[in-house]
Order: structure tokens, then sequence, then C-alpha cells
């Protein structure tokens, strides 16, 4: 199995450990490339797009056609994950400060996006998550977007406060917070049995 971690910025290496750590558990061979180079994403079985800055990222994938590869790999019913940025640029609908910074979005999730829906980077905290699927989980959340409202085929995986921080729609999975912060690897697990089920 190969998976590829958006190298563009971001928490690329901790993606990267977490999802080799994530291999090991399951007994899965394969390899974890962090990459920002056309014809990675295209050879692979499945794909991480990390937090960062979502309208650097979505630049970066535009202009260096990754994000093309992605929409296909999605096409053909490869999982997607995306932490944090990684669900903005998942997203199909985006909030007026998307629409400002003139961010392009892949549209991969049928969701309503708020971009840093729990304040600034200082604003960071940690809290115990009910996450359909896997169970109580410590997220980390960093200058977090939030999902406001879900079209039709979108499972919901788990809420915080008012709003929806973790969803599903076929083979895309978009988190909110990053499951990659943490020693506990069962988001990755998740992840890597879609693409191996």
């Amino acid at each position: 199995m190969r998976v590829a971690v958006i190298g563009v910025q971001g928490a690329v290496e901790e993606h990267v450990i977490a999802t080799k750590n994530a291999m090991r558990k399951l007994g899965i061979d394969g390899e974890v490339i962090a990459t920002r180079k056309h014809g990675i994403v295209s050879k692979s079985d499945a794909v991480i797009i990390p937090g960062g800055e979502s309208t650097t990222i979505s630049r970066l994938m535009f202009r260096d056609s990754i994000a093309s590869e992605v929409i296909e790999l999605a096409k053909e019913g490869k999982p997607i994950m995306g932490t944090c940025a990684g669900l903005i640029l998942l997203s199909k609908h985006g909030d007026e400060q998307i629409e400002r910074t003139r961010t392009k979005l892949l549209g991969l999730l049928d969701v309503w996006i708020k971009r840093n829906a729990f304040g600034r980077q200082r604003e960071s905290f940690q809290v115990k998550l009910n996450v359909k699927y896997i169970g109580e989980f410590d997220a980390v959340f960093i200058r977090a977007p939030a999902i406001t409202k879900v079209g039709e085929g979108v499972d919901i995986l788990a809420t915080f406060e008012n709003y929806i921080v973790a969803v599903q729609q076929d083979n895309i999975l978009g988190l909110a917070f990053h499951p990659e912060l943490t020693d506990d690897t069962r988001i990755h697990e998740y992840f890597l049995k879609l693409a191996n089920p």
C-alpha cells in the first residue's frame, strides 16, 4: 500500500509517522510518502491533506497539478483524509473568509465550512470527543475550522459545541482537528482500512 501525504506545509511529518505506526499496528506492508510533486498522488492508494494555511496549500496544490490528481483518485473511490486546513480544501462550500482569499476548494465533501471557527492560534485547545466508529478520542484543535451544515450522504462522525468537527462521505474523511498530534493512531487505522477493507 502507498499513502501520499501532501507535503506542502503543516504537520506533514507527524502524519507520516502516525500513518506508519497505524500500518504497523494493522500489519499492512507499504510506504508513506510526503510529496509536493505531480505524479506521486496518482500512483497512491490513499491521500492525506494535512493542516497548515489553507490558501497557501490550495494555491500550491492547484499550481503543481496535485489537486487534479486528488480529485481523480477520489472519483476512483480511493480514500482521502483532510485534517484542519485539509478539511477546508475538501469542502464544497466556503464562508466569506474563503471567498475573500479566493481559496480554490476541491469540492469533494458536500459540507459548508467556517474557517477559524474556534478563534486564533493562541485559542488552541484539546478536548475529548466521542467519534463514531472510533470511540473517545483526544482531539487537538489549532485555529480550527468547523462544519456548519452537511449535504445528503454525509455521515457526521463527531460534534463539538454547536459545530460538526468530523465527517465522512463515502471514501472522503474530513476532520477539523489534528489526530496526528497525539499518540492515538485509531483514526489513521480507520482511514487505512478504507483503502484496504
